[in-house]
């Protein structure tokens, strides 16, 4: 059995947390330790590779400091 392809919107919130974090000139691992996560696991959700939950979604946000509306948007 194959494992399902991830949906595209999971992908664009993964590149969205990626680019903030270079924008924001922030480390992974604070944004992880900020966020409650395990490094590995925020890697791979920036890497549009594992689905998260919505509480997961508002943690990232927060420790990014930004609204999670950026994190969905399509760029």
């Amino acid at each position: 059995m194959r494992k399902k392809e991830v949906p595209e919107s999971v992908k664009i919130v993964g590149n969205n947390i990626n680019e903030i974090i270079k924008e924001k000139k922030l480390k992974v691992r604070h944004v992880a330790s900020d966020s409650d996560l395990d490094i590995e696991a925020l890697r791979r959700y920036m890497l549009g590779k594992q689905i998260m939950g919505i509480d997961k979604v508002i943690r990232i946000s927060k420790a990014l400091g930004v609204e999670i509306s950026e994190l969905f948007q399509k760029t």
